[in-house]
């Protein structure tokens, strides 16, 4: 058999086992391309079983491109929280303000002005077009180069742009007349239910008989992949700072800055306890002692007087480039007139005492002492002592440095702010009495 006719078997076969076995999901029961842009943006990175119930609740709440557009984005975060990578929600954002001030709110169907969307990429661009419109257009992502490195045999690795490109006009040549939407989604349906990446389903696959991976039997090996690079790890203390007198009750939280990793979203006051280790290694612990002096000292450069009691729990999150290993420390509201200035200049002694029985070499980047630390993340937290009360005081605290916002939560407020998963996790064990290891 020829290469063109391996086409068409692969492309007749695949659409009728598509039509057969297809999911029931959410997204596909009406052809609403909001709906379709939307739960392609919660699919990046995630799975399928995942997604469903954040779409069926961002959907619930946020109907239409126009309610998304002039929704506040903190409950569109929060609407978002837990399902990670939160950049994908503000720029989901940001394009339906687009669609509504450049295409009177109709998602737009041409090609180039659906590119331009915030957040848009080639993929996603091709999705929306095929599956909302019906338009003859490729939408390759990994699921895809998979499938069509094995049936085809292609050796070329698919981190490089050029493979995408040829990925890109052989999925294009594939797609049936008329058939683009049911296509597309059933190549991407063939890769996430069959032709998956570790343990293909070759006997139950609708393209076996022409796969020339699986004849050649490099199923198992192919894609080509170049390794990603591993995330570095890094060791932070985090503080969960029980208020006492007016704050009793409740817990110091603090926003992040503008812009950034996690922007704007709320998490529990933490500081970067060693210099980064090394990309796939593990980041060394702190003990406890010298972990709190310098916890304290942090909150005391951040204009809060707080003791740490002990250490409550470990806790762990990954992001695509970072590793974050948290020792949670439960800590004491004090008076400004405690002896926490006293603790906060013995800070730097305690950790410099552990941190010179390591190996500098191994353990601090090029021109950094291993000894150095950031109390700080300088540019993430440092604040001046003069802070201003907003609002229904003292719940509120900006920080006229760096215009970080501070509060006191109780449970009660949980349901009204957005926090990265793995605080989410620690607050919600705390407000509940129960600390376990958190890994996310």
């Amino acid at each position: 058999m020829g290469l063109i006719e391996q086409k068409q078997h692969f492309s007749v076969n695949l659409l009728d086992w598509y039509m057969i076995n297809r999911r029931d999901l959410p997204w596909r029961r009406h052809n609403n391309p909001y709906f379709t842009w939307v739960s392609e943006i919660m699919l990046q990175q995630t799975r399928v079983d995942t997604v469903i119930p954040y779409f069926n609740r961002f959907i619930g709440n946020f109907p239409t491109v126009q309610a998304l557009a002039e929704a506040p984005e903190e409950d569109v975060l929060k609407n978002w929280e837990g399902l990670g990578y939160y950049s994908r929600a503000r720029n989901l954002q940001a394009a339906a303000r687009q669609v509504m001030e450049l295409h009177g709110g109709e998602i737009p169907q041409d090609k180039q002005a659906v590119f331009a969307l915030k957040g848009v990429g080639p993929y996603t661009a091709g999705a929306i077009l095929s599956i909302a419109f019906n338009q003859p257009q490729p939408a390759v992502d990994g699921n895809v180069m998979r499938v069509l490195s094995r049936y085809f045999l292609i050796d070329e690795d698919i981190m490089k742009g050029s493979t995408r490109v040829l990925m890109e006009e052989l999925a294009g040549e594939l797609i049936p007349e008329g058939r683009a939407r049911d296509f597309n989604q059933a190549l991407m349906e063939l890769g996430a239910l069959v032709c998956t990446p570790k343990a293909p389903h070759c006997l139950t696959c609708p393209v076996m008989e022409q796969c020339s991976g699986r004849i050649a039997g490099r199923e198992l090996t192919l894609p080509v992949k170049t390794k990603a690079k591993p995330p570095r790890p890094e060791q932070r203390l985090v503080a969960i700072v029980e208020g006492r007198g007016a704050h009793r009750g409740r817990v110091l939280v603090r926003q992040r800055p503008e812009s950034g990793l996690l922007a704007r979203m709320w998490e529990l006051p933490h500081v970067l306890a060693e210099p980064p280790a090394k990309a796939g290694k593990k980041a060394a612990s702190l003990a406890d002692e010298p972990a709190m002096a310098l916890l304290a000292g942090s909150l005391w450069a951040e204009g809060f007087a707080a003791r740490p009691e002990g250490l409550a729990t470990h806790a762990e999150h990954v992001f695509s480039h970072i590793v974050w290993q948290l020792q949670v420390y439960k800590c004491t509201e004090q008076s400004q007139s405690s002896e926490l200035p006293l603790i906060a200049a013995e800070a730097r002694a305690a950790y410099d005492a552990q941190a010179a029985t390591t190996d500098a070499a191994t353990t601090a980047p090029v021109g950094q002492s291993a000894s150095t630390f950031s109390t700080s993340d300088q540019a993430e937290r440092k604040l001046t002592d003069d802070v201003e009360v907003l609002g229904d005081a003292p719940q509120i605290h900006i920080g006229k440095g760096d215009q970080l916002t501070y509060r006191w939560i109780g449970p009660e407020d949980m349901d009204k702010m957005a926090f990265p998963n793995i605080f989410l996790k620690l607050l919600s064990s705390y407000f509940a009495g129960v600390y376990d290891d958190i890994k996310e």
